[in-house]
């Protein structure tokens, strides 16, 4: 059965399955507005999470036909999947930041070999073993190579600009911009007066940047060709206290469920990161390279049993957090080693 959650105030969210993926769903939000609804996400491209979209459409008395905008928290499959055809089925705009447009726009244009080149060069930086390289390798010279996910991805036709009202008939809908799981992450804030009298100002569509039982993925931004060297860690951590100050009276997220207490959340979210990156100074305490890092780091499962795919996740994570820390300069890395080894300092 669909299942459709109404928050008040003319807004609704749809769980939109995500497959074969242990987050379950994405929360898409439906906002009424004077020119029609309008989507924040819309869900993975699946034909199982475009029949769940479109049953709880039909579940609010709308089709997808009527759908007038989407706005785009970030770029990732599970939230910006759908929206193309979305587009094609109603003629609806894209709205999203420039800096994932970018990334969208980078995407669909990668050759798969490129990105398999790419991806063999850094891991080999980071010190990963030749058995994670191999099957890279393999397919490199075989042809047998994947396309990348997101390689159909619509191309948005409006910009999300930080700090300005959205162009919602009826609505204020002011974007934050939030960097850090991506670098163009918009958190959406309506400031409105919460609808059942909640204390606070407004309501808060946070995406994956605030949830209240999950820590985002953070790693890092950089694309092939790119070399400008990012602190995706730094920026999530300084957008957590702008949404921090913002004294919502409820979150949104794209996962999980609504919760009040947004600066409690943040509160928690920077001190896990603090303890965290103290607990990395620790291991560092002789060098390791990145790859060995994240050996060593906590996940949510022993490293044996993360699959090749979610090793190359970790260790952009590990990663990203080697850079926060040179950066604060806690670590730094040790002169001529080749793969790169860090050591607390």
């Amino acid at each position: 059965m669909t299942q459709v959650t109404e928050h008040g105030g003319g807004v609704w969210s749809l769980r939109v399955p995500i497959p074969d993926n242990p987050l379950g769903h994405t929360l898409v939000h439906v906002l009424d507005t004077d020119r029609g609804p309008v989507l924040v996400d819309t869900g993975w491209d699946d034909p199982a999470s475009w029949a769940e979209l479109t049953a709880g459409l039909t579940a609010l008395g709308l089709s997808v036909r009527e759908i007038h905008g989407v706005v785009i928290t970030h770029h990732h499959p599970d939230h910006h999947g759908l929206s193309g055809r979305v587009r094609e089925e109603s003629g609806a705009w894209i709205a999203m930041h420039a800096a994932d447009t970018a990334v969208v726009r980078r995407t669909r244009s990668a050759e798969p070999g490129t990105w398999l080149d790419y991806m063999t060069h850094k891991l080999t930086a980071v010190g990963a073993p030749e058995e994670h390289l191999a099957p890279l390798r393999a397919a490199r010279a075989a042809g047998r190579m994947r396309t990348l996910p997101g390689l159909r991805s619509a191309v948005p036709d409006r910009e999300i600009v930080p700090g300005e009202l959205l162009d919602l008939a009826g609505r204020r809908l002011r974007a934050v911009w939030t960097p850090g799981h991506t670098p163009g992450h918009v958190c959406l804030h309506l400031e409105e007066e919460h609808p059942a009298g909640l204390p606070g100002h407004g309501r808060l569509f946070s995406g994956d940047h605030l949830l209240p039982g999950i820590s985002p993925h953070i790693g890092l931004y950089e694309n092939p060709g790119e070399a400008h060297e990012t602190d995706p860690l730094g920026d999530y951590l300084d957008s957590l206290e702008r949404i921090g100050r913002l004294g919502v009276a409820e979150v949104l997220p794209a996962h999980q469920y609504a919760f009040a207490d947004a600066a409690g959340r943040v509160a928690e979210l920077l001190a896990h990161h603090e303890e965290r990156l103290t607990g990395l100074l620790a291991l560092l305490s002789s060098p390791l390279t990145p790859w060995q890092l994240a050996e060593r780091m906590e996940w949510n499962r022993p490293w044996d049993r993360i699959p090749h795919d979610s090793r190359n996740i970790a260790v952009s994570e590990a990663e990203a957090h080697l850079r926060r820390l040179v950066k604060l300069g806690r670590a730094e890395a040790v002169a001529g080693t080749d793969p790169v080894t860090y050591v607390a300092v």
